[in-house]
Order: structure tokens, then C-alpha cells, then sequence
């Protein structure tokens, strides 16, 4: 099991990495910026404080492919991501968008805290 500040660096590193990644893919503006990395510290946050609580230590094991060792924690991280970022984006910065422009974002935000989980904490 992970401590509080493992969990803590993973999501701020999440964020980095998808304010990185939806800047890189020209986002609309500080809103969709912010909106973005700020889900992807939420979701990794919330999803392990869920495992922690619930002792979920079997949720740990990585895959056994070298190249992409993703585990159900990992990608706990990559659909709370994602589902924290269409929310937001649904509610403020891209309301007014076709979904498809939101969703773009969401997965930008949702791959970064996913590659970042895996690969990196």
C-alpha cells in the first residue's frame, strides 16, 4: 500500500504532466488548462484514497507485459481522471463546446495521470 505521500506526488506530478500535454495540444485557455490538471490530481488523489480506506492491496499488481506494466490501480487513476475532468469541462471552461472537444481534453488529462501512475510513482 502506498502512503499519503506517494499518493500526494503522484497527483501533483499527474497535474504537471496534463497541463503539459493539453498545452502541448494548443488548449483553449488558462480555464481548460487548469480544469485539466486540476482533475488529474483529484482523480489519482481520490481513487487511492479509496484503496487505502478499503485496504486494497491486491489492486497493486502489475500486468505482466515489460512495456506496459499497467495495474487496476493504475487505471483506477487514468477513470477517475477521466470522469473528473468531463465534469468539469461539462460544467464550466467547454460547456458551450460539441462534447467531442471536452472528451479530447478529458483524455488528454485521463492518459497523463494513467502514464504517470504507471511509469512513474
Amino acid at each position: 500500500m502506498i502512503g499519503w505521500g506517494q499518493i500526494d506526488y503522484g497527483a501533483a506530478l499527474s497535474a504537471v504532466v496534463a497541463a503539459l500535454l493539453i498545452a502541448a495540444a494548443r488548449g483553449r485557455g488558462r480555464d481548460v488548462l487548469a480544469t485539466g490538471a486540476l482533475a488529474a490530481a483529484i482523480g489519482p488523489l481520490a481513487w487511492n484514497a479509496i484503496l487505502r480506506a478499503a485496504h486494497g492491496d491486491q489492486f497493486f499488481t502489475d500486468a505482466p507485459v515489460t512495456v506496459f506494466p499497467v495495474s487496476w490501480q493504475d487505471t483506477g487513476s487514468g477513470v477517475f481522471t477521466l470522469a473528473a475532468a468531463s465534469l468539469g469541462y461539462g460544467l464550466d471552461p467547454l460547456a458551450a463546446q460539441p462534447a467531442r472537444t471536452s472528451i479530447r481534453y478529458a483524455l488528454l488529462a485521463a492518459v497523463a495521470a494513467l502514464l504517470v501512475d504507471i511509469y512513474l510513482y
